[in-house]
């Protein structure tokens, strides 16, 4: 039987599990993208279903991240982290078996079910065995370089597994590592739940706020294609709405809500919260827009696009480990104000790209400043979303960063995208250029969209989170500083 401090002196060891466990919860999210036209013609896939291999995924991860949050804190966070591991493996192996359409997407959102509940446990474990100052920050600083550089290492190996072995290793990949990951967990984490007192379970909140999330997610998801203003997706929207509504009123009355909304009294985790969410709407299209420049404008092949990401991927893993230790020093709110200025001058640049470009000069300079900035701003709002919050309501804390920017993420998405189809069909409409040129025309609108959203995240930083909060935590850190030295 480990004892508790044996666990404490492993904390390190689990960090290392549990960052690998969100890499793979990342990858997930991208790695399938250059694998979808071996895909689709492996399975016969009609071209209107192909993007389902994503949503799928999207939705359900997005959809219940809430719930997985607050599940871990009631039912014990390693339980529930194990078993969010044992499910993504079991659709991992069942979506490289698939054998149709059906069957490749039920299994895709089985994984997006278990990445919802591996990612809101594996934040709040590392929240309860690192505390607040300077140790939290350095974890938050690993945790966000692996987790912010999943996505461009996703692209990189999906080409490679899809040229090298085939499709299916693009989603066999992870059965070895949950596998792995599952038996070493009950070494090096010990269990952690909320108190006894706090564990009923409110299942009509969990109800309304899981399909509430799941259908705003598809509505989003689904509005390029349906359009914005059909009634499909204004109804869909509408009914989300709704939703939201009620799971208010029954928070609002229910004896142990799952989200209690004394938990937004603390107003830098509201704030972390919002320009979390700004943070993902700006950068998660910036990954689909570089790829598609590079492929449909510049002719490069998947193994090239991917190889492209590598400075990209290196820069966010460096620049989380400069803001965890930049953190301890000056706090949480100038990092992050910095990390958007990054993101927005990156993504402004970005703007500028050209038919005629290149890597060196349309690609290479932008990725750099935007990368520097998601690393800095991925973990800045991570720690300040989860400073100060009570241990029994980390994984809700948890829940919630992870919400914030997956619902971000996918609207983001939505929006930018549709906005650059848009100017590139009237560009083309026009007849004043070629297709090269009108897709050009489009990134360049959405990146500079990004660019605004990212802006609109900076002063939101400046005027949501407290300055006093972020000093309070730099004085942690230099108590827990001097303590080490006595």
């Amino acid at each position: 039987m480990t004892s508790t401090a044996e666990f404490q002196e492993k904390r390190w060891l689990a960090l290392v599990l549990l960052s690998a466990a969100q890499f793979v919860v990342v990858l997930d999210a991208s790695i399938v993208n250059v694998a979808l036209p071996s895909i689709g013609k492996a399975l016969d896939f009609s071209q209107e279903n192909l993007s389902w291999i994503v949503n799928a995924y999207v939705l359900t991860f997005g959809g219940f991240l809430l719930l997985g949050g607050r599940t871990a804190d009631l039912l014990g966070r390693r339980r529930v982290f194990m078993a969010g591991l044992m499910l993504v493996a079991v659709a991992s192996l069942a979506a490289g078996f698939a054998a149709t359409e059906a069957q490749l997407i039920a299994a895709r959102a089985a994984q997006g079910l278990g990445a919802a509940i591996i990612s809101p446990a594996a934040l709040s474990i590392v929240t309860t065995i690192f505390s607040d100052g300077a140790e939290r920050n350095k974890a938050l600083g690993v945790w966000g370089a692996v987790a912010g550089s999943g996505g461009a290492a996703g692209v990189l190996l999906g080409g490679i597994l899809t040229d090298g072995l085939g499709w299916e290793w693009v989603l066999w990949v992870n059965v070895p590592v949950s596998l792995i990951a599952f038996a070493l967990t009950p070494r090096l984490i010990a269990e952690s739940r909320a108190s006894d007192e706090a564990r009923a379970f409110d299942v009509a909140g969990a109800v309304t706020v899981t399909a509430a999330l799941s259908i705003l997610v598809y509505a989003v998801v689904d509005a390029e294609e349906a359009g914005w203003g059909s009634n499909k997706t204004i109804g869909l929207l509408a009914l989300a709405a709704v939703l939201l509504a009620a799971f208010v009123a029954i928070e609002l009355r229910a004896r142990k809500p799952l989200v209690p909304f004394s938990i937004f009294r603390i107003r830098t985790l509201t704030g972390a919260n919002v320009v979390g969410l700004l943070v993902g709407a700006s950068l998660f299209s910036m990954f689909y827009f570089i790829s598609l420049y590079m492929q449909q404008v510049l002719g490069y092949s998947a193994i090239h696009a991917g190889l492209s990401y590598l400075p990209l991927a290196l820069t966010i893993m460096a620049s989380a480990g400069i803001a965890s230790g930049m953190v301890t020093k000056f706090g949480y709110k100038p990092i992050l104000a910095v990390g958007l200025l990054f993101i927005v001058a990156g993504l402004t640049w970005f703007s500028r790209i050209s038919v005629g470009g290149g890597f060196t000069t349309d690609i290479l300079g932008p990725s750099l400043l935007a990368a520097a900035g998601l690393g800095f701003s991925f973990v800045t709002t991570t720690i300040a979303a989860v400073s100060g919050v009570p241990e029994e309501e980390s994984g809700l804390a948890s829940g919630l960063i992870n919400t914030s920017q997956q619902i971000g993420g996918a609207l983001g998405l939505a929006v930018l995208s549709s906005i650059a189809t848009a100017h590139t069909t009237d560009f083309l409409a026009s007849g004043e250029g070629g297709l090269k040129t009108g897709l050009t025309e489009g990134f360049q609108v959405a990146f500079l969209g990004g660019a605004v959203i990212a802006a609109i995240g900076f002063v939101l930083t400046l005027v949501l989170i407290k300055g006093s909060d972020s000093r309070a935590h730099v004085e942690i850190g230099r108590a827990e500083a001097e303590g080490a030295e006595a």
